[in-house]
């Protein structure tokens, strides 16, 4: 018995030892395992100062401008953070600033908040606040790609400019000011002022040669510098595919601008489906979701309907592309733009689980159990998520914005009439 219980008081030691090397194991492995989360550490550099920059950036921003940037930042009074890491493709935030600035404001708990990143193309910036559109942040970075003031003009005086537009609060109209030129003509000479002088007779033979021989040149390049501005600005998965931009700008507009901005979109879709060489039955989807778009937004009557705009123009536009299948714009909020994958996902207060499209970032949302950003409609007067909406009463709740169709498609069943019954 003696010995028995000698070998049991040794095995309970044993064991006593052992859960204590674990514990203190787990306790030393457990600070190092949160380091070693990437959003984790800049959240944290974040609490103690409101720049972060990465190391492999300290050369384009020294010391002294980041001093020189906190000291501006904390003048406005204003939740703003600068981010400053490399973006690039299949890092951890996929090389989309979008991506940055939503895992680094999920590691700081979330709130009121201004994060300012590298863009998408060089010498661009972004910004993305909480709550939207709170201080026009995001026109206010996106207007300092435009400023001809700051070309050639370093990272630091950049985001420096962009904190002095939100910190002013007229991002938009600072945005629509510098941007202003790109869709309308040029102010030349006509609109100077002054007189054109007559040249003289003897000169004008070789001013019409010049005129012959440069002219076309001049056109050319001025040509060429206007789309490869506007290629920065939209970005292309195929040919047809829609622009992230257009997205990103139909998100932040009113119901005026929406429906402005739904309507260039299904312009584009009818020049690009008539002008595209393909298959016939591509080209007739593309036609056919052309003028169910058209009869959409003649009809819309808010902000849910536009999207349908938006869904029926990226139904056509996936039938013109020579990539495979496409999924539908976002369940959640359809302006958030293309969906990136499907996921299993539970209306609140109901059993049956539904696969939905989701962005980035509803997914993101999702997976950390926090409400992704919902398109609302009205009913009885109140705003509700639209896909609480009885679907007789609504095509988009119906359908997702295409994302709760297996076999028919959005076009189908606006061509159908269901639209238009939903509507009386």
């Amino acid at each position: 018995m003696s010995t028995d219980l000698r070998q049991r008081r040794s095995l309970r030691s044993a064991v006593a030892v052992g859960l204590a090397s674990v514990a203190l194991l787990c306790t030393a492995a457990g600070p190092a395992a949160a380091a070693e989360s990437p959003g984790q550490r800049i959240a944290d550099a974040l609490r103690a100062s409101p720049v972060y920059v990465d190391p492999s950036l300290s050369s384009a921003v020294d010391p002294d401008q980041q001093r020189a940037l906190v000291q501006q930042i904390r003048g406005t009074q204003l939740p703003i953070r600068v981010v400053l890491v490399p973006l690039v493709e299949g890092d951890n935030w996929g090389g989309k600033p979008e991506q940055l600035t939503e895992v680094v404001h999920d590691r700081m708990g979330g709130g009121p908040a201004i994060l300012i990143t590298p863009g998408t193309f060089p010498d661009d910036i972004a910004a993305r606040e909480w709550p939207t559109d709170a201080h026009q942040a995001q026109r206010a970075a996106a207007s300092v790609y435009f400023d001809d003031s700051l070309k050639g003009a370093g990272l630091a005086k950049r985001i420096s400019r962009a904190i002095a537009v939100i910190r002013a609060g007229d991002g938009d109209q600072v945005y629509q000011r510098l941007t202003a030129h790109l869709g309308g003509t040029p102010s030349g000479a006509a609109s100077s002022g002054g007189t054109a002088k007559k040249p003289a007779a003897g000169s004008s033979s070789a001013g019409r040669i010049v005129a012959l021989v440069v002219g076309p040149v001049l056109l050319l390049a001025a040509a060429w510098l206007l789309l490869r501005r506007r290629a920065k600005l939209r970005d292309f998965g195929t040919p047809f595919a829609m622009p992230r931009a257009v997205f990103a700008a139909a998100h932040q507009a009113d119901e005026d601008g929406l429906r402005e901005r739904a309507g260039e979109e299904v312009v584009r879709l009818g020049e690009e489906a008539r002008a595209a060489a393909g298959r016939p039955e591509a080209i007739e989807r593309a036609l056919d979701a052309y003028a169910a778009a058209g009869t959409v937004l003649d009809r819309a009557r808010g902000i849910p309907d536009l999207a349908g705009v938006f869904a029926l123009v990226a139904e056509g536009r996936a039938a013109l592309s020579p990539s495979p299948a496409t999924l539908p714009l976002c369940f959640f909020h359809p302006l958030h733009g293309p969906a990136t994958r499907r996921i299993p996902w539970r209306p609140l207060g109901r059993r049956e689980q539904l696969r939905v499209a989701a962005c980035d970032a509803c997914l993101r949302a999702v997976r950390t159990r926090r409400a992704p950003e919902v398109l609302t409609d009205r009913l009885d007067g109140h705003p509700v998520p639209y896909f609480e909406v009885p679907p007789e009463q609504s095509l988009w709740a119906a359908t997702g914005y295409g994302s709760l169709l297996s076999n028919a498609s959005l076009t189908t069943r606006v061509q159908r009439g269901d639209f238009t019954r939903t509507t009386r």
